[in-house]
């Protein structure tokens, strides 16, 4: 992922900012729907009734994997998200952030659709720049690195953030938080201070 120099640190500084709109602190799981609804964008899933009913059993039965969601724009300068309902909640969750992460950042935007393999909208850096401020939303790097000094696994990381564990593992890694805290580790333990547990 090539992100311009700076985008991290901005995508830091908006994702605490939009927790702290939605009164989340930064150990806390943030409600991507409750993101969604402070925007004044609608979430739809599959079962709405305007949508065709062969499209829908094709994308809810026979092939799943190839729709997770579409952000819709609705004139004049609204949107909306469509959502594959029949996913798991947490990659429902990731998927939401991912698309109101393209809202935060006002990309131009046609409709996209994610898949399986994350939204599909042709512009590789904003792909790049909304799966940065989405992973930010959901684990920001303060809370990784407060969870790695705590010695937290993967797992409990996602179950603390209510993300999958590949998210989880993915924001432990990107954001150098276990690195951070083996340095602090090794500090503490070369300049013999005394920990308080």
């Amino acid at each position: 992922m090539a992100l311009r120099r700076g985008f991290k640190k901005e995508a830091r500084e908006l994702a605490l900012e939009v927790r702290a709109e939605l009164g989340v602190e930064v150990l806390a799981p943030l409600d991507p729907y409750a993101l969604a609804e402070l925007y004044g964008i609608e979430v739809l899933d599959l079962t709405h009734p305007a949508l065709p009913a062969e499209s829908v059993r094709h994308l809810t039965e026979v092939r799943p994997q190839v729709f997770s969601a579409a952000l819709v724009p609705l004139d004049p300068s609204g949107a909306v998200i469509i959502e594959n309902h029949v996913h798991p909640l947490r990659r429902r969750r990731s998927t939401l952030a991912h698309e109101m992460a393209h809202v935060l950042l006002e990309h131009p935007f046609g409709p996209t659709l994610a898949d399986e393999n994350g939204c599909r909208s042709g512009v590789r850096r904003l792909e790049d720049e909304a799966a940065e401020l989405s992973g930010e939303l959901l684990l920001p790097t303060d809370a990784a690195r407060v969870a790695a000094l705590r010695g937290w696994s993967d797992h409990t990381v996602a179950n603390r953030f209510q993300v999958s564990v590949a998210m989880a593992q993915w924001r432990m890694n990107v954001t150098g938080a276990r690195r951070v805290a083996c340095r602090w580790r090794e500090r503490v333990r070369r300049e013999g201070l005394v920990l308080a547990q």
